[in-house]
């Protein structure tokens, strides 16, 4: 006889206390076990579920919020709460920015456990709306439905299509997105022509259980240049009805300057070992940062705030000191839009990335700006950064590093203690895996500079600059 577990008791009128890290925020139940749950800040009171329960912690989702925090504020966003894609429009933007700054200063206390310079105070965003330059939309079989619709009804849910964003945790269903903040326009002009128009005709949607459907994904990226490219992902080539869609998309949204499109018939979604069609306009978009001009691809890693990025950039180029004499190495270049920022002040820039694609596009950007002394290599640093490749490009001065979350390995990092560049600028995403990556490094560097900056309004994550000084 099977037994069902018993369901834990609904917990009532419970005090959110501070935040936590990725966005969660934190309470204290009885006998002082900690409650982790999203979607609340300081001051409310709720009431709540606990989904995961652990000796000395719980995870929980809120069910009711019964008096809400002094600070919270109506979200702009008729999806907030629902799609996932910004998780903290109930809070003013200064109030994320004290937050996201609190959170760099107890990361870098707690896991780094190292001496530590004052942190500068954060740079917020130039705008909290529209700020992304890229943004991927996904086609879906099957449309995601709240808790309150599930619970209102009694009868089964016929599936339904849906185009927009995956929903926080799930792979096969998507949050239908009729009005999205995030990106300037055409974005959401050409959602509600797709929509409309796809569903209409009824093109089959993709089911990313059964694997079948047309409609996978579509790609947009916004440049500041006033260029665009929409990039859309068929599972399959119906020359037909894609003919008919493409010239559906170009006489109906105003703007576009590069249309193109992806056949994926894979299981997953990504499209880098894939052919990516150009249908209309040029094959790529450009971008820029300061004077600096950038040629972004369908395929092409690029910063997703381009005014943040310049910020952040700044911060790194200032952190650098460069004097037009130093060898500055750009390790995870990506397409070399760092090193490319600081080389008006490098007598030479080496920058090393593992993705060969993107080295690729770090040439080309080299070459639109007229720079001579950029060279980009594809490879291991510590494969690529022998004592024989320092006696062609010079030893560097300064080292400028951008991670990914993950932070560096740790194989690297020893190729930085014995490198020892009298500087190294560490730009990173994560405070938490970088402040892991700063106790190593404390074997031969003392921080002396620490920058925050917000790339990522209404949201947990943040960016932090660290200047490191080689010790005596």
């Amino acid at each position: 006889m099977s037994r069902k577990k018993k369901k834990a008791a609904p917990l009532q009128n419970i005090t959110i206390e501070a935040y936590a890290a990725e966005g969660k925020s934190i309470a204290r139940l009885e006998g002082g076990k900690v409650l982790f749950v999203d979607n609340a800040i300081p001051g409310d009171v709720i009431d709540a579920v606990i989904i995961k329960d652990k000796k000395s912690w719980a995870q929980g989702r809120t069910t009711r919020l019964v008096t809400p925090s002094p600070q919270r504020v109506a979200p702009f966003c008729s999806h907030f709460g629902t799609c996932g894609g910004c998780k903290w429009q109930m809070l003013p933007y200064q109030q994320q920015l004290q937050y996201k700054q609190q959170q760099v200063v107890d990361q870098l206390s707690r896991i780094g456990n190292v001496a530590l310079p004052p942190i500068q105070p954060i740079i917020g965003s130039v705008s909290d709306k529209y700020y992304r330059n890229k943004l991927e939309f996904t086609f879906s079989a099957a449309r995601y439905r709240t808790f309150e619709e599930i619970e209102a009804r009694s009868e089964k849910f016929e599936p339904e299509p849906a185009l927009g964003f995956h929903a926080p945790g799930l792979f096969d269903k998507v949050v239908e997105i009729h009005q999205c903040y995030l990106q300037p326009a055409p974005t959401n002009t050409l959602l509600t022509v797709l929509r409309e128009y796809t569903k209409a005709r009824n093109l089959p949607y993709y089911d990313y259980k059964t694997q079948y459907g047309w409609l996978r994904n579509v790609v947009l990226r916004v440049a500041t240049t006033g260029e665009v490219l929409v990039n859309l992902v068929l599972h399959h080539e119906d020359v037909e009805e894609r003919e008919a869609l493409l010239k559906h998309i170009q006489a109906n949204v105003p703007g576009i300057t590069s249309l193109q499109y992806t056949i994926n018939p894979k299981m997953n979604d990504t499209i880098h070992d894939l052919e990516v069609h150009c249908w209309a306009g040029k094959d790529h978009i450009v971008e820029t940062l300061e004077d600096f001009r950038f040629k972004i691809s369908p395929k092409s890693f690029f910063q997703t705030n381009t005014w943040q990025a310049e910020a952040l950039y700044r911060v790194a180029r200032e952190f650098a000191g460069l004097t037009g004499t130093e060898v500055l190495y750009d390790l995870y270049c990506g397409t070399g839009s760092i090193g490319i920022f600081c080389s008006a002040g490098a007598s030479q820039v080496i920058g090393i990335e593992v993705v060969a694609d993107a080295i690729k596009d770090a040439h080309v950007n080299a070459a639109m700006n007229g720079l001579t002394h950029c060279k980009f290599y594809a490879g291991d640093v510590e494969k690529i950064c022998t004592d024989a490749f320092f006696a062609q490009h010079g030893r560097p001065d300064v080292i400028i590093t951008d991670p990914p979350r993950a932070g560096m390995t740790e194989k690297l990092i020893q190729q930085l203690l014995r490198m020892r560049a009298p500087k190294v600028v560490y730009v990173s995403c994560n405070p938490a895996t970088q402040a892991r990556d700063l106790q190593l490094l404390d074997a031969a560097y003392r921080i002396t500079r620490l920058q925050p900056v917000d790339m990522f309004p209404h949201t947990h994550h943040i960016e932090n600059v660290a200047l490191l000084e080689l010790r005596d």
